[in-house]
Formats: C-alpha cells, structure tokens, sequence
C-alpha cells in the first residue's frame, strides 16, 4: 500500500513539472500563424515537434523566437521536426509557421509545445520506507515515463507516416481515373474518326461510280 501511495504521489508531483501544448492547425495559402509558450524560469527546457499531416508537399517554413525576437530555431520547407533546448530568457517564446510560399495549398500541422518550468521532481520519502527501495521505485517510475514518451513520439511518427501514404494513394488514384477518362476519350474520338473516314470512301467511291 504503501509503496502504490508513493507511486501515485511522485505520479502527481511529475505531472505539475512541465506544461505542454498539443494542437493540430490549418494553415491557409499565404498565411503566418504564430503560436506562444510562457517560459517562467530561465534554464528552462523546451520541447518542440511538428509533423505536415496533409497539404502541398507536405512542408512548412518554421521559426522558433525568443522573448527579446532572437531566433533560436529556424527551417525553410520541412516536413517535420522534433527538438529540444535550453531557454535562456525568460517570457513568451513564438512559434510560427509560414505558408506565404503556397498559392493554393492549405497545410495541416500537427505540433506539440512543453515547456519544464520546474526542477525535476524528488520522490517524498515515507515513514517505514527505505531510502534503497524509494529509489529503485523512483528509477522505474522514470523509466517508464521514458518510455511512454518514446511511444509516443513513435505513434506521431506512423500517424504522420500513414497521412502521407494515404494522401499519395489518393493522389494516384485520382491520375489514373483521370488517365482512364482521357483513354475513353481518345478511344471514342478514334472510333468516330474511322467511322467518318470509312464514310469518306465510300461516298467517293459512290460518286466515282456516277
């Protein structure tokens, strides 16, 4: 019992270490839409990921600012990204995306802000508890706070991957219906050409004749 308690509370205390901001977001031709994270302790970490799920070539310009507008990350026409630093100041980073170099294509992106604004949190310790025990539980709690990131990050991963194929496949399939369209076409064209020549000789023919 005593042991799920402790689990529960370090559970607790992990959760109230760092906020995060997911968000799935249409940029529309032409369009730079900015996004904001408070960063309240200098030091803090700063994790960054963002993958174009549908739209174009499935790439976006990104900019990442710090509070007194230096650039901290940049990229011109990536698909995805996933990064990780140090802020230096405190206040409101900007995230921006930049469609400006589309026309007519509409990005949809997904991305995710967290933001550690504490320090990591410490297992409390519990009467009748040793100090070996109440770390080896702490070690295991993190790992699997570890690993369920890594799934995470892995579940992003094939999502974007399966958009992506999913967008490819209707994109061929929309050629080929249009391919066959433009066969049919041509076939019927065709016939109604030979028809009209086959015609063509035989009223020679008959004038010929006369």
């Amino acid at each position: 019992m005593q042991v799920y308690l402790l689990a529960c509370g370090l559970l607790a205390s992990l959760a109230s270490t760092a906020s995060a901001t997911a968000l799935t977001y249409k940029v529309s031709p032409n369009e730079k839409a900015c996004f904001y994270a408070a960063v309240e302790n200098k030091g803090a970490k700063v994790a960054f990921y963002f993958a174009v799920q549908a739209g174009g070539a499935f790439d976006v310009d990104y900019t990442v600012n710090a509070p007194s507008d230096k650039v901290v990350l940049d990229g011109v026409k990536e698909r995805q990204g996933d990064f990780v630093f140090t802020a230096n100041e405190v206040g409101n980073y900007r995230f921006c995306f930049d469609n400006e170099m589309s026309t007519f294509a509409e990005k949809t992106v997904d991305f995710e802000i967290a933001v550690e604004n504490e320090p990591q949190a410490r297992l409390p310790s519990k009467q009748g508890t040793s100090p070996e025990q109440t770390s080896v539980l702490e070690e295991s709690i993190f790992k699997l706070s570890g690993q369920l990131s890594t799934i995470a990050r892995f579940q992003k991963y094939f999502r974007t991957r399966e958009n992506r194929n999913f967008s490819t496949v209707r994109s061929t399939e929309a050629r080929i219906f249009n391919f066959s369209v433009v066969e049919v076409l041509l076939m019927v064209l065709m016939a109604a050409l030979q028809v009209f020549v086959v015609r063509f000789f035989f009223q020679g023919a008959r004038k010929g004749y006369v």
